[in-house]
């Protein structure tokens, strides 16, 4: 008898015993086998799967980034829109990752969190350099890597070089823009600060996008980019509120209090300020 859910007609091939197949290509069995919870609880899988996928995207919004970035540093416009572009999406993806965590309860968390540690969000290195390619730099983020040589040397690449914010800013000046020096050529390793003078090249840009489409175009690009991200940690900040309450963090941050303080850093502080002043 013919197993009718047997795709007979379209071709497809079912035998793979001398070819790549779908779970060869991306390597699920290694994938789906790094899941190992420490504790009995039965939600500890999900506590597991949230961070884990977190962590995937993570990893495809930094391939993006450093893309965007050399693509800005070329004058390759363009190619960087869609890669910032696709960055949005991704955090989009991050920010209702949130939805699903939400689901467990205190009691529920409370059950997994002594065997977590010490181990904590805090000391994911992706999310680490995200943070300083978008422009958020502080040399004190470097220690918790300092065990991990290998990761440390990522980390502390992302902190020294140019954030995507500054690239920009570059871009801008090459563009004839008046822009200046202390904020072109800077140091990289520090944080960014918020200047008259770069919130007025960027107004040149926005009182006349038919003239300066591109970088009109940019400017959007690059706050669609910060609304997102706000949006990925706010979201962290009410789950964490949902399921712990005023705790501290398992990494020894204080927790809810940390993540609202996070809140108001902001990345590209003058694409926001102009719009006062249109």
């Amino acid at each position: 008898m013919t197993d009718p859910s047997v795709p007979r007609h379209e071709g497809a091939q079912l035998d793979f015993s001398k070819s790549m197949s779908y779970g060869d290509y991306l390597q699920l069995d290694a994938l789906l086998g790094a899941q190992h919870p420490l504790s009995p609880a039965h939600d500890e899988m999900l506590f597991i799967v949230q961070h884990q996928t977190s962590e995937l995207w993570m990893k495809l919004m930094l391939h993006e980034l450093r893309a965007a970035v050399a693509a800005l540093a070329a004058d390759r416009l363009p190619p960087a829109f869609k890669m910032l572009a696709r960055i949005s999406r991704i955090l989009e993806q991050l920010v209702h990752a949130w939805d699903v965590l939400a689901t467990m309860t205190p009691p529920e968390y409370s059950a997994i969190r002594p065997y977590l540690a010490q181990s904590s969000g805090f000391q994911s290195w992706q999310y680490r350099c995200i943070e300083f390619m978008l422009g958020n730099k502080s040399a004190a983020l470097l220690k918790p890597h300092a065990h991990n040589p290998n990761r440390l040397a990522e980390v502390e690449a992302a902190w020294r070089a140019p954030s995507l914010y500054d690239e920009a800013l570059r871009l801008l000046a090459r563009r004839g823009l008046a822009l200046p020096a202390s904020r072109t050529q800077r140091d990289w390793t520090g944080p960014y600060a918020a200047d008259e003078a770069v919130k007025q090249a960027w107004l040149v840009v926005y009182r006349a996008p038919e003239t300066h489409w591109d970088l009109y175009q940019l400017g959007e690009e690059l706050t669609d980019l910060e609304d997102a991200f706000r949006l990925w940690r706010f979201r962290h900040l009410t789950t964490v509120s949902r399921i712990i309450g005023l705790k501290g963090g398992t990494g020894g941050t204080s927790g809810v209090a940390y993540l609202r303080r996070m809140l108001d850093v902001e990345l590209f502080p003058e694409l926001w300020q102009l719009r006062t002043d249109l």
